[in-house]
């Protein structure tokens, strides 16, 4: 079974935004609400989203702050905004921040549908081929499920952590460059890009620690290598 798309959905119209989740969720996606700026950041930092879909006028940080530092933390993930005006000023101001299109309100949910599936469409292509399962130790990982399986213990990756953890066993037991993780799983290689794949791979060396035999060694000022005995 394919995976779910995941949508981050940041609403503060308590009524819309639970009807635009079961929606969504009807539809096939995985959707998480949340009715803040603030919160919807955290939760887009905690988690990796296929897609956001962000109300304009948030408490606490507006849609277009919230956009802002998305894209400040990379490139890929697609924006949808929603907005009660239709002025030409803040679309433009949108897009020049990084948003990948406007839905101005009110709406019909089956067009925001549509227009979700158009954008992943084009943001994710069809993966190239590897193998299912990859043998890290004692763990397995799942390529079906995104899930880190072994010692008692079945995780499920966030996309980005798969990734990471994919684009090294691809290459075990070898330096794999920063630049080159970066560039693969972020767009980009810059200060903030760095410090979030630093984040990632504590989490992942924290998942394997049960295996002695595993670890993820740092290569100063190179690279990243996954070791296996």
């Amino acid at each position: 079974m394919p995976l779910k798309s995941r949508i981050l959905l940041v609403e503060d119209d308590t009524n819309l935004g639970f009807m635009l989740m079961e929606y969504l969720e009807t539809n096939g996606f995985e959707t998480k609400l949340y009715r803040d700026g603030e919160s919807g950041y955290r939760a887009y930092s905690e988690g990796n989203y296929d897609l956001c879909v962000l109300d304009l006028m948030l408490p606490k940080m507006d849609g277009f702050t919230l956009a802002q530092k998305i894209r400040e933390d990379e490139v890929k993930t697609p924006i949808i905004m929603l907005t009660a005006r239709s002025m030409d000023e803040d679309k433009i101001k949108g897009f020049k921040i990084g948003v990948d299109d406007y839905v101005t309100k009110p709406f019909n949910e089956e067009e925001l549908v549509y227009r979700i599936n158009a954008i992943l469409s084009r943001y994710q292509p069809e993966a190239p081929s590897h193998p299912e399962e990859f043998s890290i130790g004692g763990f397995t990982l799942d390529t079906s499920s995104l899930s880190l399986n072994g010692f008692g213990l079945s995780q499920r990756l966030t996309k980005k952590e798969f990734e990471v953890l994919l684009l090294l066993c691809l290459e075990k037991n070898k330096i794999v460059k920063r630049s080159k993780i970066l560039e693969d799983v972020w767009g980009e290689d810059d200060y903030f890009t760095g410090r979030s794949l630093d984040v990632f791979v504590s989490k992942l060396r924290k998942y394997l620690q049960k295996d002695t035999s595993v670890c993820i060694e740092t290569v100063p000022n190179v690279g990243l290598m996954l070791k296996t005995e």
